[in-house]
């Protein structure tokens, strides 16, 4: 880490900060209560956390060690408050049972990629700037966005374009890249942006926003697996709730709040079968929504961090227990 990156509390204003804090506040009011920070980035949301409930610990998982290093100094005056953990988050709820904390009392994401990795020009995640296409937010294993880049088959590059960028012109895109990709292999974000502006029709690129936004969108996705482990670290999550507890979501766009209203409306919907003239008690539903739909940050918000004008909160409650939890 280099030493003139400055301090986390310096480079991070945390989206719906105060909100998301008063929305847990009946979940982490108690002394001995457990908050779990599933995307803990610069350590913001934490922060906010162990300056409003005193009797918390939480537990900040990351996959990227540079962001534990650098929450680690922001959040050290709380001592052993804070719990750091490496790890992706569909497995931290494993890595924290074996440390011996089998419920929690509320949990947050903020998913996405990080203020942190957008910053950091070496990561490759920015495309307003040439850098390796890495993308990796755990930079110690797994493939980069070059070697998808210069390894996929064109049909599955037009694929996750399409799926993961919602890009309209994923296919003419996908075969600029395999044609490209024969004459040199791609290993800087800035080459890729120079075909993306050639790719993409002009009228669009002046109504669609910068053209490596999908693009790229895509690519970080890929990389990292987002999307399917979100789908497998939210009902985690859910699970780990004791009854009482609430976990809280901050999406930034349509396909992770997607996953998201589907699993909790999922878990706020009785499962009766139609004409059941009693509901049983393992039919009811066992989450209770908090926020009406979703919730985003206002102007004043959106004006002082742009970064967060995208961003949606969903926010439920664990309300029973369920055959096979550990309550």
């Amino acid at each position: 880490m280099s030493p003139d990156r400055g301090a986390a509390a310096d480079r991070h204003a945390p989206v719906l900060r105060d909100r998301i804090t008063e929305l847990l506040t009946p979940a982490l009011q108690r002394d001995g209560a457990v908050f779990v920070d599933g995307t803990l980035g610069m350590g913001g949301h934490t922060e906010a956390i162990l300056a409003a409930f005193g009797g918390v610990t939480v537990y900040g998982v990351d996959r990227d060690t540079e962001a534990l290093a650098l929450a680690g100094e922001r959040l050290s005056s709380y001592g052993d408050r804070f719990r750091p953990v490496h790890a992706v988050y569909d497995e931290a709820f494993d890595d924290l049972a074996a440390l011996g904390v089998g419920q929690v009392d509320g949990v947050l994401f903020d998913l996405g990629v990080s203020s942190l990795q957008l910053d950091e020009t070496d990561r490759g995640f920015a495309y307003s700037v040439d850098a390796p296409l890495d993308m990796r937010m755990d930079q110690s294993a797994g493939r980069t966005a070059a070697d998808v880049l210069n390894t996929y088959p064109q049909d599955q590059l037009e694929r996750i374009l399409r799926e993961f960028g919602e890009e309209r012109f994923a296919r003419r895109i996908a075969g600029a890249i395999v044609s490209e990709r024969w004459a040199e292999p791609f290993t800087n974000s800035g080459r890729l942006v120079e075909l993306l502006r050639e790719a993409i029709p002009a009228a669009s690129q002046r109504t669609g926003g910068h053209p490596g936004k999908r693009t790229f969108q895509a690519l970080r996705i890929e990389v990292n697996a987002e999307l399917q482990v979100w789908r497998e670290a939210l009902p985690r999550a859910i699970d780990a709730l004791a009854v009482g507890g609430r976990v809280a979501v901050l999406s930034y766009h349509s396909l992770e709040d997607r996953i998201t209203k589907q699993t909790l409306h999922a878990g706020a919907t009785s499962t009766a079968p139609p004409g059941l003239p009693v509901e049983l008690p393992e039919h009811a539903p066992y989450l209770r929504l908090i926020t009406r739909g979703a919730e985003q940050p206002d102007d004043d918000e959106i004006e002082t961090n742009p970064r967060a004008a995208s961003a949606r909160l969903r926010v439920a409650e664990r309300i029973r227990s369920t055959k096979g939890s550990n309550r």
